[in-house]
């Protein structure tokens, strides 16, 4: 049965520096062991705050054009998100791009309000999973996380949920108990891949970026508030037998 590799990139983003964090990514990518799949966290290129709709990009804007430059150089799928504007509304794109230069997306659904993102930041209204080399992966982004009927995992139509996030350190608690949970819950492999580091207005991100099995334990955890790649393999065959002995999923509502 088929493993999957995945890295994922505990970023200290540069505030508003585009240029400066995609070349961050680069150097991450260069020293990073050979894997399937490379994550980053939300809006790695900007930060999240005030300023992302006002750096943000067209679908194919240069963003875009980098990343088919990276997936295609290191042969890997590449995932993050970051600001696309289409006409008078701005999304918090999550990408998902191929080693040939094809790509898919996800809108970030739950805009969060306290920060004012919902105001500035359109809501997507799609659930979606992509498939890759015989995984099935559901992306979501930061503020999603909260809500499990978004996140449920109807006829066990994903293996992973990927979460990009900004998840500042001052709710690091709630973050480590909504991956476990969602893990728990959906018999799922969680990737949460938070940022870490200081934005712009004086919030603090320490990361605790991690990777949560199917049955809520921990496989890997970056330390915190430390700029960090951790490579995971993911064992396709031991969560198909945990699901095959706890059929949970069918007892959802």
């Amino acid at each position: 049965m088929n493993n999957l590799y995945i890295t994922f990139y505990q970023q200290d983003i540069i505030w508003g520096d585009i240029a400066a964090n995609r070349h961050c990514v680069e150097e991450a990518l260069a020293s990073a062991p050979q894997s399937d799949i490379f994550v980053v966290p939300e809006t790695f290129t900007t930060g999240f705050g005030d300023h992302m709709a006002a750096l943000a990009e067209e679908q194919e804007g240069p963003t875009l054009m980098w990343a088919r430059q990276m997936a295609a150089l290191y042969d890997i799928m590449f995932i993050g998100t970051w600001i696309v504007r289409e006409g008078d509304n701005c999304y918090n794109r999550l990408h998902w791009v191929y080693p040939n230069g094809d790509f898919g997306y996800y809108d970030k659904a739950h805009t969060f309000r306290v920060s004012g993102e919902y105001d500035i930041i359109s809501r997507g209204t799609q659930r979606k999973v992509l498939e890759y080399k015989g995984w099935k992966i559901k992306p979501a982004v930061c503020y999603d996380l909260r809500f499990p009927k978004w996140l449920r995992n109807d006829n066990l139509s994903y293996d992973l949920l990927l979460v990009c996030a900004n998840w500042p350190g001052s709710r690091h608690e709630a973050w480590t108990t909504l991956l476990k949970a969602r893990a728990i819950e959906n018999e799922s492999y969680v990737l949460g891949c938070n940022r870490c580091g200081k934005d712009g207005v004086g919030g603090n991100y320490t990361g605790n970026s991690a990777l949560i099995d199917y049955k809520g334990f921990s496989l890997a955890e970056a330390e915190d508030e430390a700029d960090q790649l951790i490579t995971v393999t993911l064992d396709k065959e031991k969560l198909n037998t945990f699901r095959q002995h706890w059929p949970l999923y069918l007892d959802f509502d």
